[in-house]
């Protein structure tokens, strides 16, 4: 074990470790047209989005969905999702980082809010599952936001200290999780945020996986 043996990341997928952005832009405008809304550019998306969804419509429609409209959009997110994601790819360098990560005798899981029975498959077929302890998707309804998940994903991982754990993702639901069990939070600015936004959570907040990777070593010291 290296210095940081006992140093745990819980990596985020979407807009983290898997690149989606267009597919996920894509996904938003299709649900947006099915009420008549305007397409949103990738700047306008990662200036407004926040968790729980619900909550980003409403700062776009100026009301929440009726659960009516959310069950719509819900749907036609998913569905376009679904076929669009098969063009995206992990994010550059993740690859060599979960590698090296792992073999310098840390340990690291994933997280994600994407719905379980469709992460598993996927992060297999990119041939990274051996890198983790555990791989866990959301099972329930979507949209909320991630703290629960995180709680019963940290009391999964036997031998891992909250204290020691830094959860890298790319949104600020991801800092509201980590701080929910005594963890840590470094922020990726290659997702679904924009820089400005992320910095006003208050946690570290880089450009690539590389320095969040640096930035999680140091944290979990």
């Amino acid at each position: 074990m290296g210095t940081y043996g006992n140093a745990h990341i819980v990596w985020d997928w979407n807009g983290t470790l898997f690149h989606d952005n267009d597919a996920i832009i894509g996904a938003t405008n299709a649900a947006f047209a099915e009420l008549g809304l305007e397409p949103l550019t990738l700047e306008r998306y990662r200036a407004l989005y926040c968790v729980p969804v619900p909550k980003f419509y409403e700062r776009l429609m100026g009301r929440l969905p009726t659960d009516a409209e959310w069950e719509v959009m819900d749907e036609t997110f998913h569905r376009y999702y679904a076929e669009h994601r098969l063009t995206c790819g992990l994010t550059t360098g993740a690859t060599e980082l979960l590698a090296e990560w792992r073999s310098e005798g840390r340990s690291q899981s994933l997280l994600s809010m994407y719905v379980h029975e469709e992460l598993v498959p996927l992060v297999r077929g990119f041939g990274i599952e051996t890198h983790f302890l555990r791989v866990e998707g959301r099972t329930g309804p979507s949209g909320g936001s991630k703290a629960e998940h995180m709680v019963r994903h940290i009391r999964a991982l036997v031998g891992v200290e909250p204290s020691r754990t830094v959860v890298i993702g790319d949104a600020a639901d991801d800092a509201v999780a980590a701080r929910h069990v005594g963890a840590r939070a470094v922020l990726y600015t290659g997702g679904s945020h924009s820089r400005a936004s992320l910095e006003e959570v208050g946690v570290p907040v880089v450009d690539t996986l590389e320095e969040a990777v640096a930035e999680a070593e140091r944290l979990a010291a």
